[in-house]
């Protein structure tokens, strides 16, 4: 009794397992990406009033109207955007799955940022389309003109962007957006963005690949609540953009989960209503937290790719980073991610392994001094 062919090759995601092997054997978890504290008081205490206010029930399947109000206008108010149409999904990861289905045939082309995050293979794959990768490779990690154009061929269909970048923490310049613009306009390329880091940038600037020439009508964009305002476990996200892409993606949605988690999101409108100066103020915090374990793996011998955004940094060990992190936990009792496991072309990072610092300073300043043991 097999499983679909379309599994082949997906198995146990990385997170699962390393999160495993923190619990068991104690390890400080530095490999999968989510805080060790809560948002901000406000939108939590505005969750308890929404589930207290009755807000129990099932959601409309757009998503609640205060939420979908809260996008449009944070969308504008950031960006200048004008989306036709705003979708509420049960994630970020929601909104990729079901735009992926519902935006792909069988045997169109995808052409996707790698590293990439492991659930975009997943993706689609269930979608029966194939990936072409973009290889960003260190310590730059920057767009190559000549790998986009070299992945895009006849059969391409659609553009999978993420940018803040995980696992690598690059944020897309300008001329690198410009470039992936114009490669989508010339090929007519759909593109699907994933946005979920967006306010969580340190260094440069989070510049919407919507907002560029010709790039609003065929871009559909999307984001959540949990990177940025630390609510990971909400599992609230949206996509907004073209109402054609938006009605695709929401006829996929409506066979998978409907709607859901109706409290949070009245919650989730109320983060992205929350004053821009809070929401940079928690920018800053894991600013501080991104310099604090950056030094610390200094400390330990290794030698970090300091990141422009995200959770995540990387660091050079200079040795097998797939043996390096087997051994992690035993050898000082910390669990971090080997960067090739989001790579197709596995050469391309194989001395690499990528560490998260959206912890407490104390555990990271426990992870550091872990991590000297190695020295």
């Amino acid at each position: 009794m097999s499983p679909a062919a379309r599994l082949a090759g997906l198995g146990t995601t990385i997170f699962t397992e390393m999160t495993a092997l923190a619990e068991r054997s104690g390890a400080i978890n530095l490999g999968q990406g989510f805080p060790d504290t809560d948002g901000p008081a406000a939108v939590i205490e505005a969750a308890v009033a929404a589930l207290r206010g009755g807000e129990n029930q099932y959601a409309p399947l757009p998503g609640v109207p205060a939420l979908r109000e809260a996008v449009l206008e944070h969308q504008r108010g950031w960006y200048g955007l004008e989306p036709e149409d705003v979708l509420i999904t049960f994630g970020a990861t929601e909104a990729i799955a079901a735009a992926l289905l519902g935006l792909c045939d069988a045997g169109d082309e995808v052409v996707v940022l790698e590293p990439y995050y492991d659930s975009y293979a997943a993706c689609i794959a269930f979608a029966g389309a194939a990936r072409r990768p973009v290889t960003l490779r260190p310590p730059a990690f920057e767009v190559s003109a000549e790998a986009l154009r070299a992945a895009i061929g006849p059969r391409a269909r659609l553009m999978l962007l993420n940018s803040p970048h995980n696992p690598t923490g690059r944020v897309l310049s300008r001329p690198e957006l410009e470039l992936i613009a114009s490669a989508c306009v010339e090929h007519d390329l759909l593109c699907v963005t994933d946005e979920v880091y967006e306010h969580l940038v340190y260094d440069g600037e989070h510049i919407p690949i919507a907002t560029l020439p010709g790039m609003a009508s065929r871009t559909l964009t999307i984001s959540s609540v949990g990177k940025s305002f630390s609510f990971t476990g909400w599992k609230i996200g949206w996509c907004s953009g073209p109402a054609e892409l938006v009605a695709a993606t929401r006829m996929v949605k409506q066979h998978l989960t409907f709607a859901g988690g109706t409290p949070l999101q009245h919650a989730a409108a109320a983060a992205l209503r929350l004053p821009r100066e809070e929401v940079t103020a928690l920018a800053g915090d894991l600013r501080a937290k991104r310099d604090q374990l950056c030094e610390g793996l200094r400390a330990a011998g290794l030698r970090p790719i300091v990141p422009a955004g995200t959770y995540f940094v990387n660091a050079e060990v200079g040795e097998d980073a797939m043996a390096f992190c087997a051994g992690l936990a035993e050898r000082c009792g910390v669990v971090a991610i080997p960067t090739s496991v989001f790579y197709d072309d596995k050469a391309a990072a194989r001395t690499l392994v990528r560490f998260a610092f959206c912890k407490r300073p104390e555990v990271i300043a426990e992870a550091a001094r872990r991590l000297a043991a190695l020295g």
